[in-house]
């Protein structure tokens, strides 16, 4: 199996002494295609979350104080969710992450885009939750679901991007 065929895993830790939860995972693509597929709209909303969620685009401005609202959708159950971008740089995002479901839950998100070389990055993901009971939440939630299926789909996107 050549390294382009080879399916990546995110590895997803709970920080022992802090609400965070930190996600890392590699892509076969460089930065600038990591953050165009997340700062894009119409292309976020093509890969973010589970398999079977349709995502609709209310809000978005990918710029340094800007905001992003969506609504994902499944079995006519819609999910909102809404945030501030705080810092957009070449290869960083610093955002807020709220779920219209528990408003008083802000989460502070911060991705950065490692160069690997060779057309390759890896992804560097941190959440600061509110509580360690709230960070719980969010790993019980099927969070691994939602960004394993999630990846997949952002594979294939930056193969076009």
């Amino acid at each position: 199996m050549s390294v382009t065929d080879r399916p990546y895993q995110a590895s997803i830790e709970a920080d022992p002494d802090l609400p965070i939860i930190r996600i890392t995972r590699d892509f076969d693509a460089t930065p600038a295609q990591l953050m165009r597929a997340h700062t894009d709209p119409e292309l976020f909303a093509r890969w973010v979350g589970p398999d079977g969620m349709e995502t609709k685009i209310l809000d978005w401005d990918a710029t340094t104080g800007g905001r992003w609202r969506y609504v994902a959708s499944r079995d006519g159950m819609d999910f909102g969710f809404h945030g501030s971008f705080h810092e957009v740089g070449d290869d960083f995002i610093v955002q807020t992450f709220t779920f219209d479901g528990q408003p008083d839950d802000v989460a502070l998100e911060t991705l950065r885009f490692e160069d690997l070389g060779d057309g390759r990055t890896r992804l560097h993901a941190q959440s600061l939750v509110d509580s360690f009971v709230g960070r719980d939440q969010w790993l019980a939630s099927g969070m691994q679901t939602g960004i394993d299926q999630g990846y997949a789909k952002l594979d294939a996107l930056v193969k076009e991007i």
